[in-house]
């Protein structure tokens, strides 16, 4: 009666045994060859008498270092260049073995003949492996493709490492859809070289006429390095020519090196305004997470989400998400439950004001770390709704606040905004009250408040880009509020890595400030995700202005003049160092607030102005009949 699964097991020794058993051939083979190489073909009889005593040393000691090796395992059909390092290493150590058995038992032994012998070995069964992977390249069948479809044919932009893993992959599985035409790249060297065959055309610069040349019907990017400005150059390239553009994932999310044909995607609006990736100091985040308590609040935001992404990297010992919207906790924990099972999650819906909910949290699970992400952040619903802010944006950061000081928290980050400063907006001054709060109590504590400031993120909830999106699928018009709005940007994942990295820094009071590169014009933002979701800007999809928003600036700013912006030791971060506030003078603007907290937004805007003087509040209109309002809330 048949055992399920013999049958497996039988073919897999059969197929180990026919592997050692080829290998046993070419060592001896190449043990022979190489006594033959040595004498020219005549070896004399005393010589050729220890071939028989040399041979079973040698096949013995090499079947040992190729089974601790993994070389009779691996599949010949996929050997690659690992492959040959281990044959490498595998060789040189049984030689190294076999050599001293026979230097000393057996004098006169030509020592020449080992050397030939390790060279004879690793030609001879790398040459097999190789052979194996090249015959079956050749005899495996064409991809299917409709009978009607031409191939595609490509130009690969970049002749480094990642465009030839490309190229490799699409000869040998996508042959039968795309025809590799040739490469474009900037290094002058390459001009003219051959990859796998096919040609370096020239520099990126002369994409258009190559393009249009060869008859290209598809660009493929493979600079997974580069940077916002030269993917922005490449994209204009292709524009001018009217051809398809995908390209590759960047360095950060290939994660093992390597490159394939199911990566390729669209280029997308953070392709273009992204820069080289982020660069931590892994230890010292590791010192400050791993096996800790981490708390995360606002858990199910974009940032705070990320946030709980990144700092499960690092296995803390548990993580609290902290959130009062049942339906993103609940995505949020379902989402790090799949991807970091070793990781102890604890979902906890609550509200940061809620301070009897928050001190039993705090008091149950004792945590080291807490990031304060949570906050109110639309500037038009909190012009309209100012008392909300305060109650938020203010009194949740100070209960937080006060709560880690009193169960003991090591270190507090609190998440800001540019808005904050020189703030024109209830959400902006919201903020600025908070960062004074957090900066005076650091001053009476011994836990170490932070805080960390930065622009918008890209695709962030309820953020322009995804609301560009709506709009463009809709056929537009994309709403724009002003032609000269700039703004800062930097993608939620670097926002968030850099505040994990600002986190490990500071003793306490510090405001950290994100480089944030340059502002990006709103408008040339809209028409960049126009062209690259295929229509034409102004004549497929109108751009409207339809002008500013209630406390909304044209430009925004990430310091002030009276900050000492000094460098850290990050590239990216730099720290501000402010004059302090009385204590007694913060705690009495913070009463203050709290009396008008539920009452008219004119004296809140009143109160925030004794408490921020630089806070310049504007004429907020009544919102508008819905139309009008869809209309002004869309860009």
């Amino acid at each position: 009666m048949a055992v399920p699964g013999t049958g497996v097991l039988l073919n897999t020794a059969a197929r180990r045994a026919i592997v050692i058993a080829v290998h046993l051939a070419l060592w001896a083979a190449s043990l022979l060859a190489a006594f033959q190489l040595r004498f020219d073909f005549h070896v004399p009889r005393e010589h050729a008498q220890l071939i028989p005593i040399w041979l079973p040393v040698l096949l013995a000691a090499r079947t040992a270092t190729y089974y601790q090796c993994g070389l009779f395992r691996g599949l010949w059909r996929y050997t690659g260049a690992r492959d040959l390092a281990s044959i490498v290493v595998a060789n040189t150590l049984s030689t190294g073995l076999t050599t001293v058995f026979v230097v000393y038992g057996f004098h006169g032994f030509p020592r020449s003949v080992i050397a030939i012998e390790w060279l004879t070995a690793t030609m001879l069964v790398g040459g097999a492996r190789f052979s194996i992977r090249l015959l079956r390249h050749r005899l495996a069948p064409p991809a299917p493709v409709a009978p009607e479809a031409r191939r595609q044919r490509v130009l690969i932009v970049g002749a480094g490492d990642a465009g030839e893993m490309l190229l490799r992959e699409i000869l040998r599985s996508h042959a039968a859809r795309w025809e590799p035409v040739g490469f474009l790249d900037d290094d002058r060297r390459k001009l003219g070289e051959h990859i796998h065959g096919v040609r370096v055309l020239g520099a990126i610069a002369d994409l258009e006429a190559v393009a249009a040349a060869r008859k290209i019907d598809e660009v493929l990017i493979a600079i997974p390095s580069a940077t916002g400005a030269e993917m922005r150059a490449i994209v204009e390239h292709c524009k001018a020519v009217r051809v398809r553009f995908r390209t590759i994932p960047g360095m950060g999310d290939l994660i093992d090196g390597t490159v394939n044909v199911s990566q390729l995607r669209d280029v997308a609006i953070d392709d273009l305004l992204g820069r080289a990736p982020v660069k931590l100091d892994m230890n010292a985040i590791s010192a400050v997470m791993r096996g800790r308590v981490v708390l995360v609040s606002g858990a199910g935001g974009s940032i705070g989400s990320e946030l709980c992404r990144q700092v499960c990297r690092f296995g803390p010992a548990s993580l609290l998400l902290v959130e009062r919207t049942e339906n993103a906790l609940f995505n949020i924990h379902r989402e790090l439950v799949a991807r970091f099972p070793e990781v102890h999650l604890v979902p906890c819906i609550a509200d940061v004001a809620d301070a009897r909910r928050i001190s039993e949290l705090l008091g149950r699970h004792r945590p080291s770390v807490v990031f304060h992400a949570a906050a109110h952040k639309h500037v038009p619903m909190m012009e309209w709704n100012p008392g909300e802010a305060v109650k938020n944006n203010v009194f949740g950061t100070k209960t937080l606040a006060d709560l880690s000081d009193r169960f003991g928290v090591e270190r507090f980050v609190m998440i800001s905004t540019d808005k904050a400063v020189n703030p024109t907006s209830v959400m902006g001054v919201s903020k600025r009250v908070a960062e004074i709060y957090v900066q005076a109590l650091s001053q009476r504590s011994r836990t170490r408040f932070v805080t960390v400031r930065f622009g918008n993120v890209l695709g962030s909830a309820g953020s322009v880009i995804p609301i560009f999106k709506e709009q463009i699928a809709a056929g537009g018009p994309v709403t724009v509020t002003h032609p000269d709005m700039r703004r800062y940007f930097m993608t939620i994942p670097e926002a968030s890595q850099l505040v994990l990295e600002a986190g490990t820094m500071g003793n306490g009071g510090e405001i950290f400030i994100l480089d944030m590169g340059e502002p990006v014009k709103i408008a040339d933002l809209a028409r960049d995700l126009i062209t690259l979701s295929g229509f034409t800007p102004d004549v497929d999809i109108e751009v409207r202005y339809t002008g500013v928003r209630p406390g909304e600036k044209l430009f925004e700013e990430l310091s002030v003049d009276a900050e000492n912006a000094d460098k850290t030791g990050h590239p990216k971060i730099f720290v501000g160092r402010f004059r302090p506030h009385p204590w007694e003078q913060v705690k009495r603007h913070l009463e203050e607030l709290a009396k008008v907290s539920d009452g008219q937004p004119a004296e809140i805007r009143r109160r925030f102005a004794e408490a921020v003087p630089e806070y310049r509040p504007q004429h907020v209109p009544e919102p508008q009949a819905p139309a009008a309002a869809v209309e002004k809330l869309s860009a």
